[in-house]
């Protein structure tokens, strides 16, 4: 029987989820670097009619990659050699957040950072045991009009088990073209149901707002995609008189750095939220609006799986003393991947550099500690549950500041 894993790497394997939506500075941009990989080919192959270059003009990579291709005996694309060459290149950097992307996983890349893409509609995570479960459904979603509901253990996508697989590799593949038909196999109260779901066109619903009893509102913010933020601004301006709110962020893989920066400017007068500085280029600080509510009781929740752009949220409003922070340590994702496209429509995303809070801390492989701790073996309730008393404590407080 092999060891179970160690919590360390349940946590990197829920990583996964991240990197369906990490922390970015801009959104794509035209250009970049194109990479010639393949020179003429040598001897009998197929390029055997094509002028030799000379070995200095070709470079030792395109060298090796014309001898591979007319001499190895299993035959090989260019294109399947250039991917290698760049995925090559990248694993020498030593950074597993550095990515290489083709055209159309660059593309729904793109979408989802939009806010809209092609799938089932549901949202996955991992237990304690590193199973797949359904953690949310859309309403009106091709999963919810398949039967699939929050709750369900995921055991087979396709006629493949996940038992093995990353959490970014179950959701990609739930992923994929409008109208095609995609089989999942779960278990519910440990009866095996087989749904066949047709893919659709969707829109992210990445915040939401509960109104709990009395004074209390709950803001869940799944993600920072397009207009998050503007949706987080209004909640917050129509939120009651004499109410606080609780920011839940937990699972939130990040985002759209600007997004993260109206997020936290709703709850700020000004001032600064994040700054990083690029190899090379003095620091760049990103600043609040003078425009937020200031005077709204506030509670963040975080997890282990609140990370990047979310990190920076709940670190920024803790070092500007505007809101107490409660859960359990944060994922510590503080770097800065910025895109740029190549000439066949493929992408890198490059870590560029290290983000920094107001205060100066680096939260990169740190994370942010909560001010008021919630062992996350207590389970999501009883954060939430914790975050709501100490939300009505603070509104408790201001009402009797206000009296007095």
């Amino acid at each position: 029987m092999s060891a179970m894993p160690s919590t360390r790497a349940r946590r990197t394997r829920r990583v996964a989820r991240y990197l369906l939506v990490t922390a970015l500075v801009a959104a794509a941009y035209g250009g970049g670097v194109a990479t010639e990989v393949v020179g003429s080919g040598a001897g009998g192959g197929p390029n055997a009619s094509q002028p030799a270059a000379s070995t200095a003009d070709r470079g030792v990579l395109d060298e090796a990659a014309a001898r591979i291709m007319s001499e190895a005996a299993s035959p090989v694309t260019k294109e399947t050699l250039e991917r290698a060459a760049v995925n090559g290149m990248l694993r020498a950097l030593g950074d597993r957040w550095s990515k290489y992307f083709q055209p159309s996983e660059f593309a729904s890349f793109t979408e989802r950072l939009e806010g809209r893409y092609s799938g089932v509609g549901a949202w996955l995570r991992l237990d304690d045991q590193d199973r797949v479960l359904v953690a949310a459904v859309q309403d009106a979603s091709p999963a919810q009009r398949a039967g699939m509901v929050a709750g369900d253990r995921v055991v087979q996508v396709d006629g493949h088990g996940v038992a093995d697989r990353s959490l970014l590799d179950v959701t990609d593949q739930l992923r994929g073209p409008v109208g095609s038909v995609i089989d999942v196999e779960v278990v519910r109260d440990g009866v095996r149901h087989s749904l066949s779901i047709t893919r659709g066109e969707l829109e992210s619903r990445d915040v939401t707002v509960t109104r709990l009893q009395g004074d209390t509102e709950v803001v869940r913010v799944a993600a920072f995609t397009r207009g998050v933020g503007r949706e987080v601004r209004d909640a917050v301006v129509q939120s009651p008189a004499g109410s606080g709110i609780v920011l839940d962020l937990r699972a939130n893989p990040g985002g759209l750095i600007t997004e993260a920066v109206e997020v936290a400017g709703a709850f700020l007068d000004g001032g600064p939220v994040v700054s990083y500085e690029k190899r090379g280029a003095p620091a760049q600080e990103l600043d609040a609006l003078s425009d937020g509510v200031t005077t709204v009781p506030l509670v963040v929740l975080v997890d282990d799986g609140t990370a990047s752009a979310a990190e920076i949220v709940a670190a920024a409003l803790q070092d500007r003393g505007r809101a107490v922070i409660v859960g359990s340590r944060t994922y510590g994702k503080g770097s800065v991947q910025e895109p740029s496209t190549l000439s066949d429509g493929s992408a890198l995303e490059l870590t560029v550099g290290k983000y920094r809070t107001p205060s100066g801390r680096v939260i990169d492989g740190v994370g942010v500690a909560p001010d008021i701790a919630v062992r996350p073996s207590l389970g999501p309730t009883a954060a939430e549950t914790r975050a709501v008393e100490v939300l009505r404590g603070l509104v408790a407080a201001s009402d009797t500041a206000d009296r007095g």
